[in-house]
């Protein structure tokens, strides 16, 4: 078994390149908030971890603080997505990635969610929501969020 920094990049991820960085993000109009007109600024990075095997988002939010760890199958076209935040909140999300719209869903018995992210033509901006169900049929928005690339 080859050591960890002997590991080359993980050529099924190569779409994800895109997002490598740190962005500056805007959430806005969110229901956790309590007030809709509310906005919260913060600075999420995007890094490849073990030599380019997974892709991992951090976002330092007061609550939470969260990590995304996106790897995928090469027989696959979707990716997958392991959240964990310091609420102890824990989540398998499935995500795909193409012609400039990135989205990520999960569908859950009691909470599911989806969010929908248009990249712009020169990859510096990020214009995205999330919406939420409790029953998986009935769907409202929870939050939207914008990246611009620092």
């Amino acid at each position: 078994m080859p050591a960890t920094n002997d590991l080359i990049r993980n050529s099924a991820l190569l779409p994800l390149q895109v997002l490598s960085g740190t962005w500056n993000a805007e959430l806005s109009e969110a229901s956790f908030l309590g007030d809709p007109f509310k906005k919260v600024v913060m600075q999420v990075a995007f890094e490849w971890i073990e030599n380019g095997a997974f892709l991992v988002m951090r976002m330092p939010l007061d609550p939470p603080d969260s990590i995304w760890i996106v790897g995928r199958d090469a027989a696959s076209d979707d990716y997958q997505v392991l959240y964990f935040d310091n609420r102890n909140v824990s989540r398998n999300y499935q995500m795909s990635f193409s012609n400039r719209t990135w989205k990520i869903w999960r569908n859950a018995p009691t909470f599911s969610q989806r969010f929908e992210g248009k990249i712009s033509e020169d990859a510096n901006f990020i214009k995205a929501k999330w919406e939420k169900s409790l029953d998986g049929k009935t769907w409202e928005h929870d939050f939207s969020i914008a990246y611009a690339r620092l």
